[in-house]
């Protein structure tokens, strides 16, 4: 693949439109995925466009099944919790599908009324965003559409920027396969390893592979702190976090977004749990997970153990 953006398919003005309104964090958009490809394949004829958070709606784009990107912070979403009648912005837009799954807001009686006026006749349906079905969460929002889960596995695809950017970053680094991508952070302290284990386990691991944290905004601050001494990465799109993670021989998180999104890349990795529940939010793919409550007790004895078990190191 190669470009960015909206992709515009051939003859886009006479293709069927259908719109997926999706509220989630980046973990929660990649155990979407399967949701998408099954979408994709339920409307063949048409173009599949995804509403979500900016920056995760515009990643979605060209590297899942979608088509054309929409930041669900747009006016014409917050116009139709107003309580009043969708205004004529809200009617160009929305009316404009052929198709709407929603699954922002599906319990409130106020937006879906609005949505279900400014889709002007067209099919609206609601989902959970949390759905209440067991199994894991990629499994449960394939049932919210009415498909029965067979094998689910991530799928993303790649731009060529993306591998040239990750490429760029490891100049000098380390190579392409050569190296143990670790990412430490995620958006609650509760489901972080203490960067003191994450050190003691680089320290183990570097004396046969190199190894690259990659830190996110949250762990900015740990670049000049106890993770100094090692190659760091930091300030990165999630494309070329996606690619980085694709030319690791193996990575470590815990669970987070990017630990999803590096499993999805295709790389085999060993996955830290704490409070949360591996059954419904292990990443897909080729994981080892490893789960203590509280986190901390795991030790990196245990994930040297789960690595070898993958065979990468």
């Amino acid at each position: 693949m190669h470009g960015n953006g909206n992709r515009t398919p051939s003859g886009e003005g006479r293709r069927a439109r259908v719109l997926v309104m999706f509220p989630g964090a980046l973990g929660d958009l990649i155990c979407f995925a399967p949701t998408l490809d099954a979408l994709a394949r339920r409307h063949r004829d048409a173009q599949v466009e995804l509403m979500a958070r900016e920056e995760l709606a515009r990643f979605a784009v060209g590297r899942m099944e979608v088509a054309r990107a929409h930041s669900i912070d747009r006016r014409e979403v917050s116009q139709l919790f107003s309580g009043g009648e969708p205004d004529e912005d809200a009617r160009r837009f929305f009316g404009s599908f052929q198709r709407i799954y929603s699954f922002f807001s599906a319990d409130n009686p106020v937006f879906g009324a609005a949505l279900k006026k400014a889709a002007r006749g067209q099919t609206v349906t609601f989902h959970r965003f949390r759905p209440a079905a067991g199994g894991h969460v990629a499994e449960a929002y394939l049932r919210e559409i009415g498909e029965e889960p067979g094998r689910v596995e991530p799928k993303l695809g790649f731009f060529t920027a993306d591998l040239e950017s990750a490429t760029r970053r490891l100049w000098g680094l380390t190579e392409a396969g050569n190296f143990v991508a670790i990412f430490p952070g995620s958006g609650s302290p509760a489901k972080n390893w203490p960067v003191e284990r994450f050190v003691a386990l680089a320290r183990r691991l570097g004396k046969e592979h190199r190894v690259l944290f990659v830190l996110g905004p949250a762990e900015a601050h740990l670049e000049h702190g106890v993770l100094g001494s090692y190659p760091i990465l930091s300030g990165l799109s999630l494309g070329t976090v996606a690619a980085l993670a694709r030319f690791a021989s193996a990575f470590i998180g815990v669970d987070s977004g990017v630990s999803h999104l590096a499993s999805a890349a295709g790389t085999p990795g060993v996955v830290l749990f704490g409070p949360t529940d591996p059954a419904r939010w292990r990443p897909l793919g080729r994981v080892e997970v490893l789960r203590r409550n509280p986190i901390d007790m795991i030790e990196p004895a245990e994930v040297i153990a789960a690595l070898r078990r993958l065979r990468m190191v």
